[in-house]
């Protein structure tokens, strides 16, 4: 690698970092002969997770970090002095599969700045996947960036080489959206979404006819959406997910606490660092809606519009409808079981199979894998001697649980679960 790429590299990766959403589940390729890598391959530095946990490498890059934009939140905002690099599409290309060949990744994504016009950005993305599919017989995850504004003619083309696309919401409310990034729009965004899902459903009814009609998008679509930057309540930004979930190709909507990069700006908040107990929350929210059978106005409403930042969004539900509690596992519907505090998807799915066999005991449900901290108190089986919600009463359970201050002002050196936690 001579001076020249290697410096852009350190330029063009640094501006990529504060894009969170390059997930790389949803697909699989396995490698075949005569071409160069594949998306089941479990070697190499750790940077995002497959849909199975497999952590998996990706190199994570811009094609260019200059911008005709001046988005209020962005650290490449045309206003910025920063330092500026473009990549021409060959030396990304190369770049890519050198890495592929020394095995440091397992595969691209590839974002940008917007330069000249949206359709000139996305037309140099889409050289650089098309040559790696077809000149350099890359197999590799690919995941794309579509760029707002781009026409649906450069979009369908991507889709034909790219396993993953996503388009970034970033600003769930149209008004604050503009506020910050006066050139933007919402239908900028969701113009290239629909032609993505569109693309998509129209490839699954070609492959049902044609056996090797070319794969469009197979891992589906994601988007992100910043938190903080905006005064956008916890309900207003669920309620966008929620909506976004609805349609059949969105795999991901990721949340990106607000980084402070350009504190000058007026329009901003001035955090001294980005909300992540907020941002923690709503991704176990998400799970919620994705995969407990949660609606958005069960997890938030018009009393409680954001979060509770103290106890996760499960137990903050059942705190405040203690009236369905207590459950008793050995007799409730699995929709119930989904419900309760300290039991997850998989431990729900394996009461309701081990209790055809035999009562459950406390025993039996924390070798299962229940939480038990938490799920005592809202459910009933024959060797559970502890004092259920309703008889401690929401607070009292809610006292048990979080934890308290230090005597001496500081707080509990317990840091908040970054993963779900009945997972």
């Amino acid at each position: 690698m001579n001076e020249s790429v290697f410096g852009k590299l350190k330029i063009l990766a640094e501006s990529a970092k504060y894009d969170v959403s390059c997930s790389s589940s949803g697909t699989v390729r396995k490698g075949r002969q005569g071409e160069l890598g594949n998306t089941v391959g479990g070697i190499g530095i750790c940077h995002s997770f497959a849909e199975d946990g497999r952590c998996i490498s990706l190199l994570k890059i811009m094609l260019t970090n200059h911008c005709i934009y001046d988005c209020a939140y962005c650290v490449n905002r045309l206003s910025n002095d920063v330092p500026r690099a473009t990549f021409a599409v060959s030396e990304l290309v190369n770049l890519t599969i050198e890495f592929y060949r020394r095995n440091y990744i397992e595969g691209l994504f590839l974002s940008s700045g917007v330069v000249r016009n949206p359709d000139y950005t996305m037309e140099r993305l889409v050289r650089v996947v098309k040559d790696l599919r077809q000149v350099h017989r890359f197999n590799g995850y690919i995941h794309l960036k579509s760029i707002p504004g781009a026409s649906r003619e450069l979009v369908n083309e991507a889709g034909l080489y790219a396993d993953r696309m996503s388009v970034n919401v970033e600003i769930p409310n149209e008004e604050s959206l503009k506020r910050l990034a006066p050139e933007k729009d919402h239908q900028s965004v969701f113009a290239p979404m629909s032609y993505i899902r569109q693309g998509v459903l129209e490839n699954k009814e070609d492959r049902k006819k044609f056996r090797h009609a070319p794969r469009f998008v197979p891992g589906g679509q994601s988007t992100q959406m910043i938190v903080g930057a905006t005064p956008e309540t916890d309900k207003d930004i669920l309620r966008l997910s929620s909506l976004l979930y609805d349609q059949p190709t969105m795999r991901r909507v990721y949340y990106s606490g607000y980084v402070s990069v350009n504190t000058y700006d007026k329009r901003l908040p001035a955090l001294k660092q980005p909300p992540l107990v907020r941002e923690n929350r709503l991704y176990q929210a998400d799970w919620l809606l994705r995969f407990y059978q949660f609606k958005v106005n069960e997890i938030v409403d018009d009393a409680y519009p954001d979060l509770d930042l103290e106890i996760d969004p499960k137990l903050s539900w059942a705190l405040r409808h203690p009236e369905s509690f207590p459950v008793d596992v050995n007799k409730a519907e699995y929709e119930m079981l989904l419900r309760v505090p300290g039991i997850g998807v998989r431990s729900a799915q394996q009461i309701v199979v081990s209790r055809r066999f035999s009562k459950l005991g406390f025993y039996q449900l924390k070798k299962i894998g229940i939480v038990m901290k938490k799920a005592q108190y809202f459910i009933t089986c024959h060797e559970l001697p502890t004092k259920t919600v309703n008889e401690l009463s929401p607070q009292g359970v809610r006292a048990l649980l979080v934890p308290q201050k230090k005597r001496k002002g500081g707080t509990d050196e317990r840091q908040y679960q970054l993963n779900f936690p009945d997972e």
